[in-house]
């Protein structure tokens, strides 16, 4: 699944089980395989996301930090 494919709730469900996969199979592959490195490296990339954009010359997309927040705040808890 391609990233500027996602458009709704099932499409980014769909990503999420396509990257948790890709994890599980070539761990090796990713430069950020843990929890602490890959949050690390997600706040890293919203503090410079702006320029990306801005660099491939891609409107920024509309940003829902609430929803964003809460989906990473319950998977700490859910079951």
């Amino acid at each position: 699944m391609q990233l500027h494919e996602i458009r709704s709730k099932n499409d980014f469900l769909r990503f999420l089980t396509v990257l948790r996969s890709d994890l599980v199979k070539n761990s090796n592959d990713w430069e950020n395989p843990t929890l602490d490195k890959y949050l690390e490296a997600m706040q890293g990339w919203i503090q410079d996301m702006d320029g990306y954009y801005s660099d491939t010359d891609q409107t920024i997309p509309e940003q829902t930090w609430k929803v964003f927040a809460d989906i990473l705040y319950a998977a700490k808890i859910y079951e």
